[in-house]
């Protein structure tokens, strides 16, 4: 039987397996197919680009590490919010996870609609399957919204929901089958790229494009201008090691902490060599220039190929956003339990169901969100990826400084794993946390935040400060249940 917490609590399932594959679903969605065409073009060639992806990794592997430290010690679900109030305060930890929940809610429905966009513009292009564009719905921002794809990006959505509402073991098993067929898509490009490409197709290292697919061009006059060019959008692609720690409250009673420690740096770095083997496969198919030349290079390049290699990558990237719709479809449910428990939201969000283990409330929420999805087409939500980073980022950034502090005021907190380096990867954590932040937020920076985006970010802070004094003004009784670290440290070590 499954282990759960006293007093019905969550249940205790989740194996280092299962948190590797939330972690690194959440991260691998279709970017690596739909948008490695526009990481060539703008780094200059597929090296640019495999460098960019690769120092991002590197970047952002302290503040996985910094994650890791603070959640083996204080194995909570939404346990961000705790690590920053206990440093920071009430006010600064409500904050912390209202920006975290602006980077990850917001992926659900975006993820939706990446399923309805994929099935009107790659599948609908087979004489058999023209009827999914056969009725169109309307059109919004410029973007037509078409019944039938909207109807099947609606069941996978449901998918999602139903397993995410049976349990966190439930929705571990999909997120376990998604990196398995992310994985074969992986094999597959190298398959590809070894049978019919060349490494000389990746050369020159840097070069202009005067136009690519969509009229898209290098804006860098060099190799560190095209490097910098895709290193400020890498943290993106990288978002979602942070679902790891959401659900930590969740883990098997048996689990090794210390080893736990290391698993948002293992999903980054896998998820980086996962980034680097697919540019390098997709940019030596053929010579890259001519690679970049289609909407969809990926996948018009298979097409080219092989229609078995076409229809099978298709299939892979279509199920690619059910990785992190699942992923952070779980991560923002337990943020909202945790804000619940700590009277930050309406307390019935920190209640959790006596037969599922799951915090049925936000599940309700993150449902309505992700089902509202697939109905506001593709170009509804753009502004949201830049602003969902920012949230992201700086989330991130407050662990590293939490994790810093909570050595100084907390030195006898028991510590399964320990950031490599001491202090001084937790200081780099909070460096690159804080130089991604002012790439964003710096006017010129070229991967600064638009007009409309910083609407969207100061809204959404406005909302944030109205919750705060509706529902976080008192106190109130903190229902987060005691860390099991010390005890469940101790025990798993063998």
């Amino acid at each position: 039987m499954v282990a759960t917490a006293a007093s019905g609590g969550m249940k205790k399932e989740l194996t280092l397996f299962n948190f590797f594959t939330i972690g690194f679903g959440a991260i691998i969605g279709t970017g690596w197919v739909l948008l490695v065409g526009d990481w060539m073009i703008l780094g200059g060639g597929p090296v640019p680009a495999m460098i960019a992806f690769a120092i991002g990794a590197l970047f952002l592997v302290p503040i996985g590490m910094c994650f890791g430290e603070l959640t083996a010690a204080i194995p909570i679900s939404g346990g961000i919010i705790e690590y920053v109030e206990r440093t920071f305060g009430r006010k600064m930890g409500f904050f912390t996870g209202w920006m975290l929940l602006l980077g990850n809610a917001p992926l659900c429905p975006w993820e939706a609609i990446a399923i309805s966009t994929l099935l009107t513009d790659r599948f609908a292009e087979f004489s058999a399957l023209a009827w999914l564009r056969s009725v169109k719905l309307y059109t919004l921002l410029g973007a037509d919204v078409y019944l039938w794809p909207t109807v099947i990006a609606l069941a996978f959505a449901i998918l999602v929901i139903f397993l995410n509402f049976r349990g966190a073991g439930a929705a571990a098993k999909l997120s376990s089958f998604l990196t398995k067929a992310l994985l074969a898509g992986m094999v597959l490009a190298m398959v590809v790229s070894f049978m019919t490409g060349s490494p000389q197709n990746a050369l020159p290292v840097f070069s202009r494009v005067a136009e690519g697919a969509g009229g898209s061009s290098t804006e860098a006059t060099s190799l560190l201008g095209g490097i910098v060019a895709v290193l400020v959008m890498t943290p993106f692609f990288y978002a979602g090691f942070d679902t790891i720690p959401q659900q930590a409250e969740e883990a098997s009673e048996n689990i090794d902490w210390k080893k736990f420690g290391l698993v948002p740096a293992i999903a980054l770095l896998a998820s980086g060599v996962f980034y680097l083997v697919c540019i390098y496969s997709f940019g030596t198919i053929v010579d890259w220039h001519e690679f970049v030349q289609s909407s969809v290079p990926a996948l018009a390049v298979l097409e080219r190929i092989s229609l078995f290699f076409y229809v099978a990558m298709l299939i892979i990237a279509t199920l690619g956003p059910l990785g992190p719709m699942n992923s952070f479809f779980g991560a923002s449910s337990r943020l909202m339990l945790a804000m619940g428990r700590k009277q930050m939201l309406p307390m019935s969000f920190g209640e959790i169901d006596p037969r599922t283990g799951t915090p049925k409330k936000a599940l309700v929420v993150m449902g309505v969100l992700t089902l509202v999805g697939p109905f506001l087409g593709r170009n509804m939500l753009v502004p949201l990826t830049n602003v969902a980073s920012l949230g992201f980022i700086f989330a991130c950034t407050m662990a590293g400084f939490a994790c810093l502090k909570l050595r100084r005021t907390e030195p006898n907190l028991s510590r399964p794993y320990k950031v490599n380096g001491g202090k001084a990867g937790m200081v780099c954590a909070i460096v690159a946390g804080l130089t991604i932040i002012a790439l964003m937020v710096v006017p010129i920076s070229p991967a600064a935040l638009s007009g409309v985006e910083w609407a969207i970010t100061a809204a959404w802070i406005l909302v944030g400060a109205v919750v705060l004094i509706v529902f976080g003004g008192a106190r109130g009784r903190d229902r987060t249940p005691a860390p099991a670290s010390a005890s469940a440290g101790q025990g798993s070590k063998r």
